[in-house]
């Protein structure tokens, strides 16, 4: 059975860990939504924010809607890791990829957002996470999931029981 998880949420909270693990434990394929608009040079920031245009992400998503259509045909599961400043990106998204979709935003508090941006090799930077937390924090987009103070293997065991229970995305 194919269909693709969008994890979302703010810098910081744990989509990125999430999303590799669940490529393993699902057999699934990875889209790294942020790696997709750096290697298109679409990850330009709009005037005076940390935030991407959504003209961009749209662009991004042009990009591997077709690549995820043939996994999702070929009942691949597909998983895009992202953060997802506008919702009109996600209806975007769920409009040209008319296969079962979960989606799901991993919420954390912005000092413990802060600390695992720290713990990164690549940081972006206290500055630059508080105002992306601060754009972003209040985006619920499908399963709301609070990674406080949770273990990676808690959080995905919460994402699976989510997958288990059916519990797919109805657009609004």
């Amino acid at each position: 059975m194919s269909y693709y998880i969008v994890l979302s949420g703010t810098l910081g909270s744990g989509k990125s860990t999430c999303a590799k693990r669940l490529v393993k434990d699902l057999n699934a394929e990875r889209i790294d939504l942020d790696a997709v608009l750096k290697e298109n040079k679409l990850d330009h920031y709009a005037s005076n924010s940390a935030c991407i245009l959504a003209e961009n992400f749209i662009k991004g998503l042009d990009i591997v809607i077709p690549i995820t259509k043939e996994l999702l045909k070929k009942d691949k599961i597909v998983i895009f890791d992202g953060c997802i400043y506008h919702k009109e990106v996600l209806d975007y998204l769920i409009k040209n990829l008319t296969f079962d979709s979960y989606i799901f935003t991993l919420k954390a508090s912005l000092n413990t957002c802060i600390q695992r941006d720290k713990d990164r090799k690549r940081t972006i930077g206290e500055g630059v996470a508080e105002e992306v937390y601060n754009l972003v924090c209040n985006n619920n987009f499908g399963i709301l999931i609070d990674t406080q103070g949770e273990s990676i293997e808690e959080t995905i065991d919460e994402i699976k029981n989510n997958l288990k229970s059916k519990n797919k995305y109805k657009s609004t």
